[in-house]
């Protein structure tokens, strides 16, 4: 609807075009964000499985509740993921990295098999593709990474940069 009205605005020569750099201030990103989402998958995927309860209507509950959000995690990783690869990587990037458009759709792949179906191993495999996402990403700050296991469940290994004083 928006959209058809600012058509017409614009048919009608009552609006100029418009156009943007980035979705957000340049220069700043960061993977961390699509990381969290990629661990809160997992997290989730467990705490569904591991639902030990005795009320079926609470298991019921509790299984719905953490596919919902495993869904809208997976589809943030998608999103902060998307963003990154779309405004950040340019040409000279994307020439010294040329993997990277194969890991961004491996990345959407792996998401999505993440919000079709609960199997662990996807949401594992999901942190490890955001991973060297990750570790790419940094390189091209000249940010030298470390791979340490987050002080948080489901406890996995996460790409953290190495940050200077």
């Amino acid at each position: 609807m928006i959209y058809s009205i600012l058509n017409y605005l614009d048919r009608k020569g009552l609006i100029g075009r418009a156009s943007a750099h980035c979705d957000i201030p340049c220069g700043i990103y960061d993977p961390g964000p699509a990381l969290i989402a990629a661990v809160s998958v997992v997290r989730l995927m467990d705490i569904a499985h591991d639902g030990a309860s005795e009320d079926p209507v609470a298991l019921a509950n509790l299984r719905a509740r953490c596919t919902l959000r495993k869904e809208e995690e997976a589809e943030k990783v998608k999103q902060e993921i998307r963003v990154i690869w779309g405004d950040y990587f340019k040409a000279p990037l994307l020439e010294a990295h040329p993997n990277v458009h194969g890991l961004v759709h491996a990345i959407m792949q792996k998401a999505s098999a993440c919000k079709q179906d609960v199997h662990r191993e996807d949401g594992v495999a999901l942190v490890e593709l955001v991973n060297e996402f990750a570790e790419i990403f940094w390189k091209t700050k000249s940010v030298e990474t470390v791979r340490k296991t987050c002080p948080y469940p489901p406890q996995l290994k996460l790409v953290y940069p190495v940050l200077a004083d």
